[in-house]
């Protein structure tokens, strides 16, 4: 037996309406069409639907039971239909991202609230963990997208790399915000927040003013630069701090209370990849937030730009 959604729902309406001619007309067929679309569904189920006499039709019992298996069937193929058009247009889904610690106080979270809006079913978890755990989560799969730092390339993940220029973070009112750039010269000996030793960032720095024959005055050990904001407004140091930081800094922080952004020379990188695991297909709503991301790293690059002349 090969029952079709066309039958169910034919001889769904022509239960519905209690008329072969007014089933045509709802389901747009000849009122013969549906005639003998009815009897070859008698036919296949071996069974009668409908009592015939004087071109009148009375829905036998099986065909009552028959209709509430065939309003069950219908109902759940209507459902998944509305869901599939959601999910096509990005209106309901699951999407799983993993954010290393800078990006996720305020840079992920901002992008997220704008791709929310009106996609109430569409259901997002936004964990933060470090960026080599971060590697292990896309290339096993778990996860649908990554933000981290730029790990070393392998086959299980795909990847798209920023290189991002750090800058300098002074007190708004500090005389060096308006040199074009700052240098370990300019920072001989000044009270320093800066990452863990082993950090990329931590490292160049140290380099710079080593190579400038300038002291590296290291006040303040942090794990991610963000506290450091308070401590530079506080007057307690001054950092060379990743750009997502910085920008972060800079949108949510009304103009008069922001701190001096300054570029630093020589240029110390800290790159940044969008993960996604190499094996796998994305979702298409993964696809439209990894354009999104894309996007708003761009314009921050251009932003801190701007800020830097």
């Amino acid at each position: 037996m090969h029952l079709s959604l066309r039958q169910l729902s034919t001889f769904r309406e022509v239960m519905r309406s209690g008329s072969i001619s007014q089933a045509a007309r709802s389901v747009g067929r000849t009122q013969p069409a549906v005639s003998t679309m009815v009897r070859t569904l008698e036919d296949q189920l071996g069974f009668a639907l409908f009592l015939r006499s004087h071109g009148k039709l009375t829905p036998t019992p099986e065909a009552q039971f028959f209709l509430e298996e065939c309003e069950d069937i219908l109902g759940r193929v209507e459902r998944t239909e509305r869901t599939m058009e959601r999910i096509s247009s990005l209106q309901s889904g699951k999407l799983k991202i993993a954010c290393h610690p800078a990006a996720s106080s305020v840079f992920l979270p901002r992008l997220l609230t704008g791709f929310l809006k009106n996609r109430g079913d569409l259901d997002v978890s936004l964990m933060m963990r470090s960026s080599g755990v971060i590697e292990d989560l896309i290339a096993s799969q778990q996860y649908d997208l990554g933000f981290a730092e730029t790990p070393q390339p392998r086959t299980s993940i795909r990847q798209t790399d920023y290189d991002l220029e750090c800058v300098c973070i002074l007190p708004k009112d500090d005389p060096l915000s308006r040199a074009d750039v700052v240098t370990p010269n300019d920072l001989d000996g000044r009270p320093m927040a800066v990452l863990f030793d082993e950090h990329g960032t931590a490292v160049q720095t140290e380099a710079a003013f080593r190579a400038a024959r300038c002291h590296f005055n290291k006040r303040l050990e942090l794990r991610t630069f963000l506290p450091g904001m308070q401590f530079v407004a506080a007057g307690l140091c001054v950092m060379v701090c990743d750009m997502i930081t910085a920008y972060s800094h800079l949108t949510q922080t009304p103009e008069n209370e922001r701190l001096s952004i300054r570029r630093f020379g020589p240029k110390i990188s800290n790159s940044v990849s969008i993960l996604t695991p190499g094996y796998a297909t994305q979702s298409m709503v993964a696809q439209a937030f990894i354009a999104e991301l894309q996007v708003v790293v761009e314009n921050m690059q251009a932003e801190i730009s701007d800020t830097l002349k």
